[in-house]
């Protein structure tokens, strides 16, 4: 497994770094397309690890990529001013970190006090704190409040994106299968059992927090980085559940499912550009037809360790 993986995130990086290089070719319309695929596949499997390999049901992820976005954003906008532009992709780099590293202390401020619940009470808690971190911003003046942050250099690229979609993969497909990560397993599969074995099951679900909300917030410095603007808007409560519907359509715990339902999620709307009228409704119902047809997911056939 180790190596496989292994060879799987150099080979991916490869491809990205390679790819990326003529990416001053490419459509921007499309380029653009392929940058939303790869934020939206870290996204999804990060929350996978929360929802699929864990067996918690969390709503407030776009609170952790909003937290992410506006924190690495801001970072970059203010030492752009003051860093020599050949050091910024460095800079990039760094807020990002520590865009995902402020999400995952806003995780674990979440998860502390809240993963002794579960099931709905969990639900219902994590999508209150998504909610305080968009109202918050809303109201917060040095990020551009309800007018959004203006002004983001755009430095997420082709390659920044898919790279980091390839490590979030490899992180978390890691962590699942190590000895380790099989008591996120045992803790889906049934807490009073895995407590009578001695696992500790509100450890693993803050660490599941944690590392999702890492990712998420990873996620969240590229979006900004790429849309080069934010609005509190876009992290609401209908951000959150376009997320868990791609963990839900690809199959709880599935990650190789998760990732295919990101890609079909996020180019099912574009496809429908045509229907612009009709587009919400036709995605709407395609989206209810699958769930009816395949309600443990399209793809759910077995568990793959990709």
């Amino acid at each position: 497994m180790n190596s496989g993986a292994k060879r799987f995130l150099l080979v991916a990086i490869f491809v990205a770094a390679v790819v990326s290089s003529f990416s001053a070719h490419f459509n921007r319309y499309y380029l653009g397309i392929a940058i939303d695929v790869g934020i939206n596949i870290i996204l999804a499997v990060s929350l996978n690890l929360i929802n699929g390999h864990t067996g918690q049901f969390s709503l407030g992820h776009a609170g952790f990529m909003a937290v992410g976005a506006y924190s690495s954003a801001k970072l970059t906008i203010e030492l752009s001013r003051v860093v020599p532009p050949h050091w910024m992709p460095l800079i990039f780099l760094t807020t990002l970190l520590v865009g995902g590293l402020l999400a995952a202390i806003a995780g674990l401020a979440v998860g502390v006090p809240t993963l002794r619940l579960r099931g709905d009470y969990l639900a219902i808690v994590t999508l209150g704190f998504g909610e305080i971190i968009r109202v918050i911003l809303q109201n917060t003046e040095s990020v551009g409040a309800a007018s959004g942050l203006k002004g983001i250099p755009g430095y997420a690229n082709l390659f920044w994106v898919w790279a980091f979609a390839a490590i979030t993969v490899y992180v978390i497909t890691s962590m699942v299968n190590s000895t380790y990560g099989r008591g996120f397993i045992a803790v889906h599969d049934d807490e009073v059992a895995a407590s009578a074995m001695g696992i500790n099951p509100v450890r693993y679900k803050v660490t599941a927090f944690v590392v999702g909300a890492f990712f998420a917030g990873i996620a969240g410095g590229l979006y900004a980085h790429h849309k080069q603007f934010l609005s509190p808007t876009g992290f609401d409560f209908l951000k959150s559940i376009d997320i868990v519907m791609m963990v839900i359509l690809g199959g709880m715990g599935r990650t190789a499912g998760v990732i295919i339902a990101a890609i079909l999620l996020t180019l099912l709307p574009e496809f429908l550009r045509t229907f612009a009228e009709y587009r919400m409704i036709i995605y709407s119902l395609l989206v209810i037809g699958l769930m009816i047809v395949r309600p443990q997911g399209l793809f759910s056939f077995r568990k793959t360790k990709l």
